[in-house]
């Protein structure tokens, strides 16, 4: 068994649903946002240690389930416009999700009144990277939106308030390590 194909050596790349379009392609560039987004998340993931109010790891739990979302949602951006039913998970189920984790985390932490600035713990810096790269993924897929080639809206507000939900835990994985959130202003 081989780990390549060689079928992307022209430059292009499969859709999901058939066909393919050149590497650079706008829709090839939302995928490697989220992908990115993805593995930043996982690094995330890797050094977060808060625990919800029940003892648990929240952090790292949370992030998993995002991944997973992640996953569906980059199947949708990957197919074919023709196609993109056959993988519609991410819904307002989904972001009603994320605004409920962003809401519990917000009633554990002290929302600070400034912009902050990342570096203040590992994982808080990882979840920090990984909001900018969510906020580039986001960009990316408003594009496909606005370009008619992706039509489902909860893409974007799923990104959105993805990226809202990684500043709250930034400052949850701060606070659990007993490090004060540094801001923008000194």
């Amino acid at each position: 068994m081989t780990f390549y194909t060689a079928k992307g050596d022209d430059g292009t790349t499969g859709l999901l649903g058939g066909g393919r379009v050149p590497k650079y392609h706008v829709r090839m560039e939302a995928l490697g946002a989220l992908d990115e987004a993805s593995a930043a998340l996982g690094l995330a993931r890797a050094q977060c240690a808060a625990p919800s109010p029940k003892g648990t790891l929240q952090t790292p739990s949370i992030l998993l389930e995002v991944q997973r979302d992640l996953y569906k949602l980059m199947a949708e951006v990957a197919a074919t416009p023709e196609n993109a039913v056959r993988f519609h998970f991410i819904d307002a189920s989904r972001v009603d999700w994320l605004e409920q984790q962003t809401d519990e985390v917000s009633t554990m932490i002290e929302m600070p009144k400034e912009f902050i600035l990342p570096g203040d713990t590992l994982g808080g810096a990882a979840l920090s990277m990984a909001r900018a790269i969510i906020r580039r993924a986001e960009r990316r897929v408003v594009s496909l939106f606005d370009e008619e080639e992706v039509s489902n809206p909860d893409l974007q507000r799923y990104l959105n308030r993805l990226s809202s939900l990684c500043f709250v835990l930034e400052i949850l994985e701060n606070q659990n390590a007993g490090k004060k959130t540094s801001l923008a202003k000194p």
